[in-house]
């Protein structure tokens, strides 16, 4: 009897012991406990910093776009008053945003085709074309992007001066007048435009050749022969396999050119005659010379709404195509 009493009771007592799956179960859910909290403390450096100087000022920025926050308000900002949506209203009666969101626009639908068009070129000819000193041409076409933007505009001040610019010397050699590229109306923007496509090139350059060495050489060699030509080849098989690349690219592009502030401030100063005022350079405008900054809060949301509704286009667009 008192054998199976204890056959009996012995399974009660390797059921709650270290090896059972109970035990297993309560130490795996420890385990993951302890590299839950491991998680958010090595994360809370970044979480403060985040909340500092990231979530509040944007907060902060939309709550202001709301009122009439001047200079006034900087160390009363209690008493800055709501106003609700007058703001959002007065910018779309207001000529000068109105210009420079289409001095933005402009920018935009020039530089970005461009920007793409000339950095896939360059990526082909450097991954395909060019065998030599391969390396030495991808670091100068990616210099400028790494180059400060006042050396860019010492550089291009020089390159674009009427009397004694680069240009200006090309122009006399042949008995003509180089034309006042920056105090144009009609050429200020388009030299802007040239700038940046400089400037940036070299980003979408690195990002096609990593596509351009991701697309397989089997298809390639399939293609050649089945008879596939060089233009045959680039449409038909390199082009559709870089879409992933292409929006990506066209995305960054995009996003940095409606956001387009140092070139114009660094060589125009929005001139002449606003002719190169985008939005985020009104936006600094208002907000730090002229201390609107509730206004120029309001600007800055517009322009955070038509960099959302375009980038969700640009996804809706070209992602539809890399499916």
């Amino acid at each position: 009897m008192s054998t199976t009493t204890s056959r009996a009771a012995q399974p009660a007592k390797t059921r709650g012991g270290p090896g059972t799956p109970a035990s297993r179960g309560g130490s795996r859910r420890g385990k993951l406990g302890v590299q839950n909290a491991a998680g958010w403390l090595f994360s809370t450096p970044f979480l403060v910093l985040f909340t500092v100087f990231m979530a509040f000022p944007i907060l902060a920025t939309l709550l202001m776009s709301f009122t009439d926050f001047g200079l006034r308000n900087v160390t009363r900002p209690w008493e800055a008053r709501f106003i609700g949506f007058d703001n959002y209203v007065e910018l779309f009666g207001d000529e000068k945003f109105l210009k420079s969101l289409f001095n933005t626009a402009y920018f935009v639908v020039v530089g970005v085709p461009l920007t793409i068009a000339l950095g896939l070129v360059v990526a082909v000819l450097l991954n395909n074309g060019i065998d030599r000193a391969r390396t030495f041409f991808r670091v100068g076409f990616y210099a400028p992007v790494v180059t400060t933007i006042v050396a860019v505009a010492v550089v291009w001040r020089f390159v674009l001066d009427p009397s004694d610019g680069l240009i200006a010397g090309l122009f006399s050699e042949v008995s003509l007048t180089a034309p006042d590229f920056l105090g144009s109306e009609a050429l200020a923007m388009p030299s802007m435009i040239a700038m940046a496509v400089w400037r940036n090139v070299g980003t979408v350059m690195v990002l096609f050749i990593a596509g351009l060495q991701a697309v397989p050489t089997e298809v390639r060699e399939a293609a050649r022969l089945d008879g596939a030509g060089v233009w045959q080849e680039f449409w038909g098989i390199t082009v559709p396999l870089l879409r992933p690349t292409l929006l990506y690219a066209t995305v960054i592009t995009t996003i940095g050119y409606l956001n387009v502030f140092e070139e114009p401030f660094v060589m125009t100063q929005g001139g002449p005659s606003d002719s190169t005022l985008t939005v985020s350079l009104n936006m600094y405008r208002e907000g730090f010379n002229f201390f609107h900054m509730g206004y120029a809060s309001a600007m800055a949301y517009v322009l955070f709404v038509v960099i959302m509704g375009i980038t969700v286009l640009q996804l809706r667009l070209l992602k539809d195509n890399t499916e």
